[in-house]
């Protein structure tokens, strides 16, 4: 049970976000690294509860494996345990299946469900995202959890082993560094929302930087985003080389090092960058909502000469 009164809501509007890890699970592991995709886990489900302006109040977990293996399932919940920590919601409950026959020895899947709560005059996005407004991007901590079932066509086409030295990232092991947990967003998130800088927010999961960011506009206006506005990072200039995926194809497919996108009117921006910063978050300034022009798409991302 939960009592939203309590916790110091006084008209709040209840949110619900259910979602796994995907085949980043399967980087875990035939890496032997179970400690990270709990953090992932929560990750998935309270960044897509900020995009709504409602605060995480509470996580479950689904944890299912043919065979509990007591190592990597103490692993796994102390990384969903920190990432609870992170978000600033509470662990209240999960459920272990044991399923022989269902999964192959090794094998666990996971499922997150996280429930969160805004004030009712608070909902994003807003209604008045217009042409002008500013377009921010925070940072990313590596690939997050979309793209793993790519990423691992890759590597093996690459003749890699996640033991292997990774490519991209000096002193690090393939497999650790693929494994980088999925950045939380919330608490920077929201000391930004609350402070009245932030019109809109568009968590950059499946679809990338094409897809996500229409999610959060009105049908009038598109989001024009500067691929050359923040340096590619090195994990993913790997991957489109090796990968041979064109410019497009990557930000249609990866979040590219731009985890979250915010909108916000251009004389708030400075504000809200102030915020973010103060957070801990790395903030670029990438781009601007403009008027649509027909039927072209609604997020454009140009400038990605860079991106080889």
């Amino acid at each position: 049970m939960f009592d939203p009164k309590a916790a110091g809501f006084k008209d709040p509007i209840l949110v619900a976000t259910t979602d796994g890890v995907g085949t980043k699970l399967k980087v875990a592991i035939e890496a032997g690294k179970h400690d990270t995709v709990g953090i992932d886990l929560v990750a998935m489900c309270v960044n897509d509860l900020v995009v709504q302006g409602a605060e995480p109040l509470f996580f479950l977990d689904y944890f299912a494996t043919g065979k509990l293996d007591v190592a990597a399932g103490t692993a796994i919940v102390a990384g969903i345990a920190e990432g609870c920590r992170q978000a600033g919601c509470a662990l209240v409950g999960g459920e272990t299946a044991e399923m022989p026959g269902m999964y192959a020895k090794g094998d666990y899947d996971l499922a997150g469900f996280s429930v969160g709560a805004v004030e009712r005059d608070q909902i994003l996005p807003r209604e008045d995202v217009a042409p002008g407004d500013v377009l921010l991007g925070l940072a990313s901590s590596g690939v997050h959890s979309n793209g793993y079932s790519l990423v691992r066509r890759i590597v093996e086409r690459g003749g890699l082993s996640y033991d292997s030295a990774a490519p991209f990232a000096p002193g690090r092991r393939l497999g650790e560094a693929l494994l980088e947990p999925t950045r939380i967003y919330v608490k920077s998130c929201l000391a930004a929302i609350r402070a009245g800088t932030i019109k809109a927010l568009a968590h950059i999961t499946g679809g990338g930087l094409i897809e996500n960011v229409p999610r959060v506009l009105p049908e009038g206006v598109v989001a024009e985003i500067d691929g050359s506005a923040w340096t590619l990072p090195p994990v993913f200039g790997w991957l489109a080389r090796e990968g041979g995926v064109v410019a497009h194809e990557m930000a249609r497919t990866f979040n590219c090092g731009i985890g979250m996108v915010l909108v916000c009117a251009a004389d708030k921006a400075d504000e809200a960058v102030s915020i973010l910063s103060a957070n801990g978050e790395t903030v670029y300034r990438i781009g601007l909502v403009r008027a649509r022009q027909g039927d072209e798409a609604q997020s454009q991302v140009q400038n990605q000469d860079g991106w080889a």
